[in-house]
């Protein structure tokens, strides 16, 4: 017996450590965590629907929670609750996997509530009541508001190419590809506006990723007014805490490198672990925004390697809470950007902490991203006033020193078009969500592109390929060189 234990052992030194290691890759250590987020997503996603977006059960399940594998439920019922009267839904039956809610907080859109909270600690979370700018939209002129007195097409442009985009756009040869709305602005003047069935000019929806280049034009603000600086070191204070907290090498880490995602902190929202931690836990599970991103370690020196990730757009977020103070900070955003604009659609979301998801979580509609796209169409100015300097702009649209080499297919907090691109004019550059959510700036065609989506699946849906068939109908550049 003994010689058998011997060689059994033996037999176990021999074992490959790939082949270890592929066994314990087999275990999914973080299924408790995914399935709570599941829950959670969806509970996020039929709140955003109904509340937000004040749009049909049958529209919420055919189109937002067609990106889950496994939606609870069907739009006849299913182990989730919808409280009209709170405006909340929760999901699951708590068997084992703790039941998620979340609510719509007015002036902020839903925030999903942690596992062990229920509706009564809704009037708890985060709220915004501030007042909207006067005039009713409707009677305001475009951009500043609604009324379009013309819907004529300037000369010049080839009205059967535009809507050609426009199908190209709507009718996809994947059923994954899910267009909701399209909107072309040209010289300040909408050329074309198009809306999937169900959806119209006043829909919000979920911009995921695209609320990053509004962050970074919040955070430009305040750098141009001198009171971030983009090559000084953030100074935070990094968890977790240190008996010598100045000898901890995050602090090397400044607002150029997180606007550039080269902070060199650990890769968390990648390697199929985004639905299963980092932010990701904040996103879909209640978990704080802050204390999430200030728990990262770091692996890589600042500024040597390009990493998409959510952590570092929300680290240079706190960092501008910190500049502004708590109260200021919650109006900032409506009172510098999106009141001056005309964006009285767009509600900017926080954890259920008050801390702002601008990584991800703003809810908007397509004319409030046309605005968006127009302020830096041009350079910064809004009716003769200056809200963020042309110096700014340059660094959103330089590519991060990291991706030169592997494409300079990123700025700062924006994207840029890829080297290897030539059917599209170099100077363009775009926002980009999850799901399709596209606002692209071509300044030499003084043209504003903006697409939203509900994809699913991984093919993803070409935003430069459809630049390329917008400017088949708009013609010669108008402002040649740039």
């Amino acid at each position: 017996m003994k010689r058998f234990l011997v060689a059994l052992t033996a037999l176990t030194l021999l074992i490959p450590v790939s082949v270890v290691a592929q066994q314990e890759e087999t275990y999914d250590y973080w299924q408790v965590n995914r399935q709570m987020i599941r829950y959670g997503q969806q509970a996020v996603f039929m709140c955003n629907g109904l509340f937000t977006g004040n749009r049909t059960l049958k529209n919420v399940f055919a189109q937002e929670l067609a990106f889950l594998p496994q939606p609870v439920g069907t739009p006849r019922g299913g182990d989730y609750v919808i409280n009209k009267t709170r405006q909340a839904v929760a999901i699951g039956a708590g068997e084992g996997t703790p039941i998620m809610r979340a609510a719509f907080r007015e002036g902020i859109g839903c925030v999903i509530l942690a596992p062990d909270q229920t509706f009564e600690d809704i009037d708890r979370l985060p709220i915004l009541e501030l007042p909207y700018p006067s005039g009713d939209p409707a009677t305001i002129a475009w951009p500043d508001g609604d009324l379009i007195t013309d819907r004529s097409l300037p000369a010049g442009v080839d009205a059967a190419a535009l809507q050609a985009a426009s199908d190209w756009a709507f009718d996809r040869e994947s059923p994954e590809q899910v267009t909701l709305s399209l909107l072309v602005v040209h010289n300040g003047r909408i050329l074309h506006e198009r809306y999937a069935p169900g959806m119209d000019m006043t829909t919000r929806t979920r911009t995921w990723s695209t609320a990053k280049s509004i962050a970074v034009t919040l955070i430009g603000m305040l750098v141009d007014q001198g009171r971030m600086q983009l090559d000084e070191p953030l100074g935070l204070e990094w968890l977790p805490r240190a008996r010598s907290p100045e000898t901890d090498p995050r602090n090397a880490i400044t607002l150029r490198h997180v606007l550039n995602m080269s902070s060199g902190l650990d890769t968390i929202d990648n390697g199929g672990l985004e639905y299963a931690t980092g932010s990701g836990m904040s996103y879909w599970a209640g978990a704080s925004s802050v204390r999430g991103a200030l728990r990262q370690a770091m692996i890589r020196e600042p500024g040597t390697n390009w990493d998409y990730e959510n952590y570092d757009t929300l680290l240079a977020v706190y960092k501008m809470k910190q500049v502004l103070g708590k109260q200021a900070y919650r109006e900032f955003p409506r009172r510098a950007l999106l009141d001056k604009i005309g964006m009285r659609n767009t509600l900017v979301s926080t954890d259920r902490f008050g801390d702002f998801i601008l990584s991800s979580q703003v809810y908007t509609n397509a004319r409030d991203l046309a605005r968006f796209g127009m302020l830096y169409l041009q350079n910064g100015v809004w009716n003769g006033e200056r809200l963020l300097s042309e110096e700014w702009i340059d660094f959103v649209r330089t590519p991060a020193p990291a991706t030169v080499g592997r494409g300079s297919q990123y700025g700062g907090q924006w994207w840029l078009v890829p080297e290897n691109r030539d059917d599209v004019p170099k100077d363009a550059y775009s926002t980009s969500g999850n799901r399709g959510q596209y606002a692209v700036v071509v300044p030499s065609h003084d043209l504003v592109i903006v697409r939203r989506g509900l994809d699913y699946g991984r093919q993803g849906f070409d935003r430069w390929g459809l630049v390329r068939e917008v400017l088949k109908a708009i013609g010669s550049p108008t402002n040649e060189g740039q």
